[in-house]
């Protein structure tokens, strides 16, 4: 449908009247739960374009029942707002402004995992969740295409939600219609590694940095590196090392945190193929038999997780 804010009176009238029959109305107010992957994107040549989903998820608990709140607990919990300005707020109002339709009162709980500004997709992870939840409230019977077009006007990163939506590997692009995304199947045996910092990074300032045009030989580079990197994430990942090489926004991020660049370049000299996660300061590695990821010492996580190849998932609270 493209831009959600350009839907016509008559498609938002639909979403009223299959709202009626949703989820949030028949039978009486239903709790819900909605479960969403944190992405990689970008996986080096990729910019703006690939995004990988990892089986790593934040847990929001929706409930019309109980009294009208936010709250947190796991990562971010201390520093998250609980005055409703938060994303997953934000999502779940744009999604029933956007179909004509009034939210009832909620309690809103979040179970974070996803380590915040860490190039992880949290907010992307936010916003997918405040959608799906917003559409299987109000019986609203969204498409997956309107649930990206709606995702990308809140967060801006097509690539983070594309992911965390469909789950898997996805390639996201803008066609005539909007934002669309292909999705792929990583290659079986894929080990993907996150190198976690104690630093932050926030993507306003890793992409505040870009430079705004490259040389042609470099742009060239990255063309010929992205068709690699899918060769090499669906089938081949002994390409991997090559695959994820970038001339386009890695260097330029890696210099703003320095201690991040120098265990990528440790990590890269072990033979380890590894990119910058997101716009960073988190690295993303795979691992493979007889080759993982030496101990970085103090300042750093390593969590281990595989693909996801489910994204958002919205269910019936138990």
């Amino acid at each position: 449908m493209g831009d959600p804010g350009s839907w016509p009176s008559s498609d938002r009238a639909a979403g009223c009247r299959r709202g009626r029959r949703g989820a949030g109305s028949v039978g009486g107010p239903v709790r819900l739960v909605a479960v969403v992957p944190a992405t990689s994107a970008n996986l080096g040549p990729g910019f703006d374009c690939f995004g990988l989903a990892l089986d790593l998820v934040n847990e929001v608990t929706l409930d019309p029942e109980a009294a009208p709140g936010v709250s947190w607990e796991g990562e971010g919990a201390g520093e998250l707002p609980t005055d409703g300005s938060d994303a997953l707020s934000a999502a779940l109002r744009r999604t029933a402004q956007v179909a004509g339709r009034r939210l009832p009162p909620l309690r809103l709980h979040g179970r974070n995992r996803i380590p915040v500004e860490r190039g992880l997709g949290s907010s992307a992870a936010a916003v997918v969740a405040g959608v799906g939840l917003a559409d299987r409230l109000l019986g609203l019977g969204l498409s997956a295409d309107d649930r990206l077009a709606l995702a990308v006007e809140l967060e801006g990163h097509p690539d983070n939600v594309a992911a965390a939506l469909r789950g898997g590997l996805v390639l996201a692009y803008r066609g005539a219609g909007g934002w669309r995304a292909e999705a792929l199947a990583p290659a079986e045996g894929l080990r993907p590694a996150v190198l976690v910092p104690d630093a932050r990074l926030s993507t306003v300032a890793a992409r505040a940095a870009l430079p705004r045009a490259v040389p042609l030989v470099d742009a060239a580079f990255n063309a010929g590196r992205a068709a690699l990197a899918v060769v090499a994430l669906t089938a081949r990942p002994e390409l991997l090392a090559e695959a994820l090489e970038d001339r386009l926004h890695q260097e330029v991020r890696l210099r703003l945190v320095p201690e991040v660049a120098e265990t990528f370049a440790r990590v890269r000299a072990a033979g380890i193929p590894v990119c910058v996660s997101g716009a960073g300061p988190s690295l993303l590695a795979f691992e493979r038999e007889g080759a993982a990821v030496p101990d970085l010492g103090p300042g750093w996580r390593v969590l281990r997780v595989p693909p996801r190849r489910t994204g958002l998932e919205v269910e019936e609270a138990p």
